[in-house]
């Protein structure tokens, strides 16, 4: 029997994460020298959404594309040169074909910082394929989930899963610099935390109703809805451990969680969720 690779959901923050990794890329560093080596790594990202259909990269050698601007010249000059994977691109649009998503290829299309940042950490080397998979713009939690669930099967090809967002992500209070935004942040994290800990997928899928501070948290939801992506590739028997990424700019939660199967190769013990009661 196949076994299951474990797969990740991932907060990228802001791109300064690029050259100041912190606390979040020491536990991603960590956690990619933990992991067994994929054959390749399919990555989703709210920096690349798309109206009608999911578009996935057919590059052989996807483009590092910086996708922000006014920031320190040194970002400008980060590449990220690991190879596509046509064929595997190929083989994902034909499988969410079959799961009745519309699907192209696009052979144009390189990597936004939400999918090579997070990469510049987990697999420093840019030597395993890389094939971002676009996020449909009409996505909502229960979508996101049935994504994820389409994404599944790539689980058992020897495939690293990477659905990179952002626990918090309020841009306002960002960008105003709210250092003051801690303790809620902490309080939603905690939330999700011990939700993802129980398995209360229908309180997750709800969660503007019943996390604390949801409103606040994420004003838009598209870089919270890769967690629901993870959690649909994730299964329903999953197990989870979070890594404490800390918070920076006071509203930005930096955690990121791993989720693994009974049959998971190289992780097949439990691990506890850290800093949660």
């Amino acid at each position: 029997m196949a076994t299951s690779f474990p797969l990740l959901f991932v907060s990228h923050g802001a791109p300064m994460f690029a050259i100041e990794p912190g606390l979040a890329g020491q536990r991603l560093a960590e956690l990619g020298r933990e992991l067994p080596k994929p054959d390749a790594i399919v990555i989703l990202s709210p920096h690349w959404m798309t109206r009608g259909e999911v578009s996935v990269t057919a590059s052989t050698a996807p483009k590092t594309i910086h996708d922000f601007g006014g920031f320190p010249e040194a970002l400008y000059k980060l590449q990220y040169p690991a190879p596509g994977a046509p064929v595997l691109a190929e083989h994902i649009v034909n499988m969410l074909q079959t799961a009745g998503w519309k699907s192209r290829l696009d052979p144009n299309r390189g990597l936004d910082h939400g999918a090579w940042v997070p990469l510049l950490y987990l697999a420093p080397t840019a030597d395993i394929p890389v094939v971002q998979v676009s996020m449909p713009s009409t996505l909502d939690t229960r979508q996101a989930w049935k994504l994820g669930e389409a994404l599944k099967p790539l689980r058992d090809m020897n495939v690293l899963i990477v659905a990179s967002g952002s626990l918090t992500h309020n841009l306002y209070e960002f960008r105003g610099n709210a250092t003051h935004g801690a303790e809620y942040v902490k309080n939603f994290a905690s939330w999700t935390a011990q939700a993802l800990k129980a398995g209360n997928i229908e309180h997750l899928l709800d969660y503007q109703q019943h996390a604390p501070s949801a409103e606040r948290a994420h004003p838009t939801d598209e870089h919270f809805l890769p967690l629901f992506i993870a959690l649909g590739a994730a299964g329903a028997a999953y197990k989870t451990r979070v890594l404490d990424g800390g918070v920076t700019y006071g509203v930005l939660a930096m955690d990121s969680y791993l989720f693994t199967s009974a049959d998971s190769r190289g992780l097949e013990n439990d691990q506890p969720i850290q800093g949660v009661a």
